[in-house]
């Protein structure tokens, strides 16, 4: 008889800083499908569902399917959405024999600090202690204890920008096989320091995080461990767990445990590497007004207002500068504003608009709304499929979205927030980012798995958003202190 296989996706990183609640529309707006809806979506994709189907056709699994659904970073989750998500599957998981989940790892609800470690828990009290439960986690995953008691396998993302969902899916999956044939008997411990922010960020081309990822991998050949994860944890969450992590699966609890403690000590005394370098804003526009005829774009970042992280995605301080310097050949994503969209709508395709754009959800952080006149040149109804580095050929939606022509500044507004991380949130509007002088886009790192390929250079910058990197202005309250770098140890 077939096993049957309970696989689902529940995903949200969780701002707690940020002001927005994350309801159950929001994930309606970002990616939501369930039961029949997914194997449409997903099946021939490369995704972590994708990956889940192709397991299932090669071991014989039924899967059992009931949720796919991630929403666009922001603040916690409201009761009503995790209670109605999380029972989605909790329901599914009667008769079954095994359990695959894809959760990001730093989720945070009205109620419970670590969503994923109550959801665990829960699924766990559901089908008892002999079901083997693997999960897949985002490299910035919070892991916690009430996690690791309540999974057999925990598999990080090994890429910054995250580009292996598929493959760390792929892996889990054979593990879960292997479990359920009792080939193995893996169990999870997770090591942590007093440390808020660390590992670079989780940038895997740099020193710290490429060398755990080595000593991770040598182990895993040697058989001393199944699976070495190194999570760098979520800075804009204010919870007791915060910060870097290593999750070792092992068959032996304790070496598991010892390999775990042996590689944070590392984690540890590399906790001041950083290669970040912000450039000020007024120098990546002159640089920009300067090149501005060179063949490639180049690119700057707004690290602070990175809707991957929670913020708002519409500060407008770095646009302004934009104008103001009077750039040319300039496509900017994005600003996040469904009034301005729909202001254009009204207005029409091929009309001129006058609007105040941004800056509406704080004006205090990065910038506040903007009055703007500008050439309505296309509306689309923000959905396309991501064919990128990072899209693996899903759907996307950014809800109705805007191609508002300021002078030589080309602003794509939207009304699902998102960060740049695929060309066609430009070509989709109609704007080919390989041929502007200078692409502005909102994100920390993943822009640059399909940007950078196409740029001359990137800057980045901090605006002052929600996002900024100025760990001791943000208002923690719940981390465990002392913590470096809020404390001196």
């Amino acid at each position: 008889m077939a096993q049957r296989i309970l696989v689902a996706e529940f995903m949200h990183e969780t701002n707690t800083f940020s002001v927005q609640p994350t309801d159950e529309a929001a994930f309606r707006n970002s990616s939501y499908y369930i039961d029949s809806e997914i194997p449409d979506a997903f099946r021939g994709t490369r995704t972590s569902m994708g990956a889940a189907f192709e397991a299932a056709e090669k071991f014989g699994w039924t899967l059992v399917h009931p949720l796919v659904a991630s929403a666009n970073p922001s603040g916690r989750v409201t009761n009503e959405c995790f209670e109605a998500l999380a029972g989605r599957i909790l329901d599914a998981g009667a008769g079954i024999d095994g359990i695959l989940l894809h959760l990001h790892g730093s989720m945070s609800t009205a109620s419970h600090d670590d969503g994923e470690g109550e959801l665990l828990a829960r699924l766990r009290a559901r089908v008892g202690p002999d079901i083997p439960i693997a999960i897949v986690l985002d490299l910035h995953a919070t892991v916690t204890q009430l996690m690791a008691d309540n999974i057999n396998v925990l598999i990080s993302y090994r890429t910054y920008p995250h580009v292996d969902q598929y493959e760390r899916t792929w892996q889990a999956a054979e593990i879960l096989q292997k479990a359920l044939e009792r080939k193995v008997l893996p169990k999870v411990a997770v090591a942590r320091r007093p440390i808020l922010y660390a590992l670079d960020g989780g940038r895997t081309t740099s020193p710290p995080m490429m060398e755990l990822l080595r000593r991770g991998d040598a182990l895993e050949a040697s058989g001393q461990a199944i699976v070495v994860s190194v999570q760098a944890g979520f800075s804009s969450a204010d919870v007791f767990d915060i910060g870097p992590s290593v999750a070792v699966t092992a068959d032996d609890s304790k070496v598991a445990i010892d390999i775990a403690e042996d590689l944070m000590d590392f984690a540890w005394e590399q906790r001041t590497f950083s290669s970040i370098h912000f450039t000020p804003l007024d120098e990546a526009i002159a640089k920009a007004k300067a090149e501005a005829r060179e063949a490639k774009p180049l690119i700057i970042a707004d690290y602070s207002d990175n809707p991957g992280s929670g913020a708002y995605g519409d500060a407008t301080t770095l646009l302004k500068a934009a104008l103001d310097a009077d750039l040319q050949n300039v496509g900017f994503h994005a600003i996040c504003d469904s009034e301005a969209v729909q202001q254009a709508q009204a207005a029409g395709v091929g009309n001129q608009v006058t609007l105040m754009l941004g800056g509406k959800t704080d004006p205090t952080m990065g910038g506040g709304p903007l009055q703007v006149t500008g050439h309505v040149v296309a509306i689309t109804d923000g959905s396309f499929i991501a064919y990128g580095p990072m899209g693996g050929g899903a759907r996307r939606n950014y809800g109705l979205s805007l191609l508002l022509r300021v002078r030589g500044v080309e602003i794509i507004v939207i009304s699902n927030n998102g960060q740049a991380t695929d060309l066609a949130q430009f070509t989709s509007l109609g704007v080919d980012p390989t041929r502007k002088s200078t692409l502005i886009v909102k994100s920390m790192q993943h822009f640059r798995a399909a940007f950078e390929p196409i740029a001359r250079e990137v800057l980045e910058v901090d605006t002052g958003a929600l996002s900024t990197r100025n760990f001791k202005e943000r208002p923690y309250r719940k981390v465990r202190r002392p913590i470096w770098p809020l404390d001196a140890i």
